[in-house]
């Protein structure tokens, strides 16, 4: 092994509006950055109970990326109970559809205020 993740990052316009969504999305506690894990001014950290740090980083003249375009490097998969009610949820948190599936979908995609790709994912 040569290291250990460290944390996820996304470039953004604003790190802080972007770690609060995915707070209200996932849970945990966003954090003003700390030495170990600051990647400068205009950075936010958001820590889960569980699962991988995410980082979010705000860039001049962000272009997010194009769901299902061959330059799309990944996306987030959030696992929910009830994917009707958790559409809800992420269109009132600012959320927009890019797949909106069939009722009878394993899953829906959508993209976060930022234009980053998630999807959320019936379990």
């Amino acid at each position: 092994m040569i290291g250990r993740l460290r944390s996820l990052v996304l470039d953004c316009p604003d790190a802080r509006e972007l770690a609060e969504f995915y707070r209200q999305l996932i849970g945990g506690q966003v954090e003003r950055p700390e030495a170990r894990w600051a990647v400068g001014e205009g950075s936010a950290v958001l820590r889960g109970e569980r699962g991988p740090v995410l980082t979010f980083q705000s860039v001049a003249d962000h272009r997010p990326p194009v769901w299902g375009a061959p330059e799309q490097q990944f996306h987030l998969d959030v696992r929910v109970e009830d994917l009707g009610a958790a559409n809800e949820a992420v269109l009132a948190l600012g959320a927009v559809p890019l797949d909106g599936g069939s009722d009878d979908a394993a899953w829906r995609v959508y993209a976060d205020p930022a234009g980053h790709p998630f999807r959320l994912v019936r379990f």
